[in-house]
């Protein structure tokens, strides 16, 4: 599905990585590891073509994501750090703003399974940081994405839910998609299952 080849990063002349290769396949659960400030969300986003590396590119499909932006796009499902939600929006209204085809009792059910049923019609201003989080994390049972790159997904979600997130991360794989996240939070699932890979000072290490 996605290559990334020779890729480069630099940040106030300090090098985050070098040469950084690898390839995501269908089936694939690769988890982003390092330090604070080692480059993790830097290399997600240029995963997802939104920043750019210093040096090499990203290939979706055998084709570098820049010519295949639209299609690439269409493939991916990008959660960030930030939950990346509106606040002036309710939980169901933003859900129908990412997926506008949708139907709404689909909606309803990918917020209860995030653990927001009753939640719905609450504007997310008005929940705390875990509930606007699991609004965004609802997409999980939407998204008809192959391919899912989440930043931090557990931030201020609570064990109950961090299991849940990651029994649909499970049901996805299975079923042929791929995932590269990052998370401080300890993956409960056979270690045979992700591969991981460490960003050190400007090295890679696997």
């Amino acid at each position: 599905m996605l290559e990334a080849v020779k890729l480069s990063s630099e940040r106030d002349d300090r090098p985050l990585f070098c040469g950084l290769s690898f390839r995501v396949d269908a089936g694939d659960w690769v988890q982003i590891t390092g330090g604070n400030g080692a480059g993790k969300t830097t290399l997600l986003r240029i995963l997802t073509g939104l920043s750019r590396p210093d040096g090499g590119e990203v290939r979706w499909q055998g084709q570098p994501i820049a010519r295949g932006r639209e299609d690439y796009h269409q493939q991916l499902l990008w959660i960030g750090h930030k939950p990346g939600v509106q606040g002036r929006l309710s939980a169901l209204e933003n859900l129908r703003f990412f997926h506008p085809d949708g139907d709404e009792v689909h909606c309803i059910e990918a917020l209860e399974q995030a653990g927001l049923a009753g939640f719905e019609d609450v504007q997310v201003q008005q929940l705390s940081a875990g509930q606007a989080r699991r609004v965004a994390l609802a997409r999980l049972w939407l998204s008809r994405a192959a391919l899912w790159v989440l930043d931090e997904p557990f931030t201020a979600i609570d064990a109950c839910g961090v299991a849940s997130m990651t029994r649909r991360m499970e049901q996805h794989v299975a079923l042929g998609g791929a995932i590269i996240l990052t998370t401080h939070q300890l993956l409960n699932v056979p270690d045979v299952n992700v591969r991981r890979i460490a960003l050190v000072g400007g090295e890679r290490a696997l």
